[in-house]
């Protein structure tokens, strides 16, 4: 009896660890789904979260020699009305970086992963574009202000080049939030002198503050409206690369010009496509096609006196360029190392300086002869 007792209680035992192993198979089989449920759910979380970047991808292009729309009418870009202009071919196209995401929007990591592996796209820490204490509002007037001053310049060294007469004095358009002028200067305050140097162009205003540094205030006279006043203003470094000593003032200069020239872009702000705008004002005014028919884009910013300067987001403006059908692509020469290693198939990148290595360019691609046109390496 006691045998098959035991027998009884040993068939019992030998049921409930059945039993136990058998739930500990079902557990384990759907642990590994809840797991990768839980997993997914995480990285979805975690990659749909706000990131601190924002990115530069390539923007609408602009043919500086057509039309654009302004309200519901088309109307040339450029617009001489009363200046005989001459038919033109080709294009002369200036590119537009677009940027994705802001402090009060920012993009999430779906977005950040995939640009990072994408060439056309760049992936910039937010406070470069929109800097602490910078509303969105006010990075936007101040990128409006350097189109407006963008295009003055480009008329100024159009019409210098073509040998027309003008005269012009620089004044504040405006201060940089936070900047060592702020509250100090004024929109349109005149610019008699730093230091006692007077100056003509922008250029030589940056070279002279440069020259200044940040260790001791600028002597800075300006006349407003009717008095001159003096102020000691030290200069910080700006946030660009390379750093250089600035007051964090927008420099204009106020030109009267011998005839009207309009240029008609809305919603499109900063100053680098003031050597499109340039060649487009030339070409206009002088007779047959600066580009032989070719259809060339190019970036830039430019002063009065024709330096061509560097500019933002390089590498997205040669893949807008390469969408839009240029061949051909005038490149500040001070850009050259950041577009060396990352010039797209089947663009010629020509390097310039001036105004006047612009035009070369141009004859040059007119003609079919550019293998002895400066250019930035390739690789």
């Amino acid at each position: 009896m006691a045998l098959f007792v035991d027998s009884v209680r040993n068939g019992e035992n030998q049921s409930d660890i059945n039993v136990n192993q058998s739930v500990r198979r079902r557990s384990r089989r759907w642990l590994g789904p809840i797991l990768l449920t839980l997993s997914t759910a995480i990285v979805v979380g975690v990659a749909a979260s706000p990131s601190p970047f924002v990115l530069e991808q390539p923007g609408p292009v602009f043919d500086t020699l057509g039309v654009v729309t302004v309200g519901t009418a088309e109307v040339p870009l450029i617009d001489i009305p009363k200046q005989r202009t001459y038919p033109t071919k080709g294009s002369l196209s200036m590119l537009t970086v677009s940027i994705a995401g802001n402090r009060d929007n920012p993009v999430s990591w779906f977005e950040v992963i995939p640009a990072w592996f994408n060439p056309s796209k760049a992936v910039v820490p937010v406070n470069l574009i929109y800097p602490v204490g910078t509303s969105v509002a006010q990075s936007s007037q101040q990128s409006k202000i350097e189109m407006d001053v963008s295009q003055q310049e480009a008329i100024a060294a159009a019409l210098g080049e073509l040998n027309y007469s003008y005269t012009s004095v620089l004044t504040v358009a405006g201060t940089v939030p936070g900047g060592p002028a702020e509250k100090i200067l004024l929109a349109n305050d005149t610019i008699v002198s730093v230091n006692g140097e007077k100056f003509t162009d922008v250029s030589q205003l940056r070279t002279a503050i440069a020259a200044n540094g940040v260790a001791k205030p600028a002597e800075v006279i300006v006349q407003r409206a009717g008095t001159t006043r003096t102020f000691s203003i030290v200069p910080n470094l700006s946030d660009s690369t390379p750093t250089v000593p600035v007051l964090g003032i927008l420099v204009s200069s106020k030109y009267t010009f011998p005839f009207d020239i309009k240029i008609q872009l809305n919603n499109v702000g900063g100053p680098s496509a003031g050597q499109m705008f340039a060649l487009g004002i030339i070409d206009k005014l002088t007779p047959g096609s600066l580009t032989g028919g070719a259809d060339v884009a190019g970036t830039g910013t430019i002063t009065g006196s024709g330096q061509i300067g560097a500019i933002g987001g390089i590498r997205q403006k040669l893949y807008g360029a390469v969408a839009s059908g240029a061949k051909y692509f005038l490149a500040p020469a001070s850009n050259c190392d950041e577009i060396t290693g990352h010039i797209p198939a089947g663009l010629r990148v020509i390097s310039v300086s001036t105004l006047t290595d612009s035009l070369a360019a141009l004859t040059g691609i007119a003609a079919h002869d550019t293998a002895s046109l400066p250019s930035c390496p390739a690789g």
